[in-house]
C-alpha cells in the first residue's frame, strides 16, 4: 500500500506546475485524497482534497482559482496543477490519504519557483 509521487519540479513565476500521486495496494476509490504543501521553515498547509470516486473536489480558500484536483481511475493517479506560480509556492508538495489523520502519505515532491 503507497502512494508514489512525482518527481521534483522547477518553475518560473507565473507558470503552472502539475505534481502527479498513483496509489496503489488497496481500493483507488475508496478514499480521499487530501493535498498539502510545507514551505521551507513552515508547517503544512492543507490545500485541499479529492473524491476519485466522482471527482468531485473541495479546496483551501487560499487556493480558490488557482489550484485544480483532478484524478484518473484508470490509472489510480491523482493530480494537482497550480496555476500562476509565485516564489511563494516554493515547497513540498504531499498527497496523503483519508481524513485528518491521514493515514498514508506520498514522499513528497519539491517545486521550486525560481527566476
Amino acid at each position: 500500500i503507497q502512494l508514489v509521487q512525482s518527481a521534483a519540479e522547477v518553475r518560473t513565476p507565473r507558470t503552472s506546475v502539475k505534481v502527479s500521486c498513483k496509489a496503489s495496494g488497496y481500493t483507488f476509490t475508496s478514499y480521499f485524497i487530501n493535498w498539502l504543501r510545507q514551505a521551507p521553515g513552515q508547517g503544512f498547509e492543507w490545500m485541499g482534497r479529492i473524491d476519485p470516486e466522482d471527482g468531485k473536489a473541495k479546496y483551501a480558500e487560499t487556493f480558490q482559482g488557482r489550484v485544480a484536483f483532478t484524478a484518473d481511475t484508470s490509472t489510480n493517479t491523482v493530480y494537482v496543477e497550480l496555476t500562476r506560480v509565485t516564489f511563494n509556492d516554493t515547497a513540498v508538495y504531499y498527497c496523503a490519504r483519508g481524513g485528518n489523520p491521514y493515514d498514508l502519505w506520498g514522499q513528497g515532491t519539491q517545486v521550486t519557483v525560481s527566476s
